[in-house]
């Protein structure tokens, strides 16, 4: 598979944030298409109305409005369409709680997104490597 077919799904309130996440990928030469909602509710719909191309990689926030990143994990889980999902979790939470409960859906990562530098940087370095070994489901 050519990783240039891999859209990255970002689920992320905060422009910032995303803008920060685009900035990283673009500074490692990454240009696959990223496709943004602003929280879980705009995440499924985005998903059920099938825009959001396949193959395709999740970041996930928690902190969401509407519906946060557990709620998410939790419906599409439940979906059969939607239930082997590949997400990785980035967010702000170091609640041990989160981690245990974003990892009992099945998640691929967890990341804190303290700093907007390298591990970033690394974040986007590890999400191309993924994409480029791993046989995703069109």
């Amino acid at each position: 598979m050519n990783n240039n077919e891999v859209t990255l799904f970002l689920i992320e309130d905060d422009d910032v944030d995303a803008i920060t996440v685009e900035r990283a990928l673009k500074k490692r030469r990454i240009a696959n298409p990223v496709i943004r909602a602003k929280d879980g509710m705009e995440a499924l719909s985005l998903l059920q109305e099938n825009k959001v191309p396949k193959p395709y990689i999740t970041l996930l926030d928690l902190r969401l409005p509407r519906m946060n990143g557990i709620e998410f994990l939790d419906e599409i889980r439940k979906d059969e369409l939607l239930h082997d999902m590949v997400v990785f979790v980035l967010t702000t939470s170091h609640d041990e709680r989160d981690i245990k409960a974003t990892y009992e859906h099945n998640i691929a990562g967890y990341f804190i997104k303290e700093s907007a530098g390298d591990e970033l940087l690394g974040i986007a370095d590890m999400l191309q490597g993924y994409w480029r070994i791993v046989c995703l489901p069109s």
